[in-house]
């Protein structure tokens, strides 16, 4: 797995908006002689002008699900991405990043209409 490239540019105070959120497997944990127990962390995707970064928390110990459609205030540093949202403050992981979709492109998974 590669390291993520975040510009020094990217440190400075960046708008975006939470556009899904999702439970993903994050480990196991030990519960006692030969028992464990999966590990469930919410990913989120937070989409800025151009671009879509997948993160996660960091620790289970962040329990807080956060509203899809909300908007953001962020910066990244390295892997590490902190934001706000209605507030309040959080530090997440970033996991991947992609192009945000060209505004106005359709989805592409839409079928053709018959007139």
């Amino acid at each position: 797995m590669g390291a993520l490239c975040i510009s020094a540019a990217a440190k400075e105070m960046m708008q975006g908006k939470i556009v899904s959120e999702n439970s993903v497997n994050c480990g196991t944990q030990d519960k006692g002689k030969k028992k464990t127990v999966q590990m469930m962390c919410q990913e989120y995707v937070i989409r800025t002008d151009t671009t879509d970064y997948h993160v996660r928390q960091e620790k289970e110990s962040h329990k807080d699900i956060l509203p899809v459609n909300a908007p953001v205030e962020l910066t990244l540093s390295k892997d590490k991405m902190k934001f706000k949202v209605n507030g309040k403050e959080y530090e997440m992981m970033v996991v991947s990043e992609a192009a945000a979709p060209a505004p106005g492109a359709p989805a592409a998974a839409m079928p053709a209409t018959k007139p």
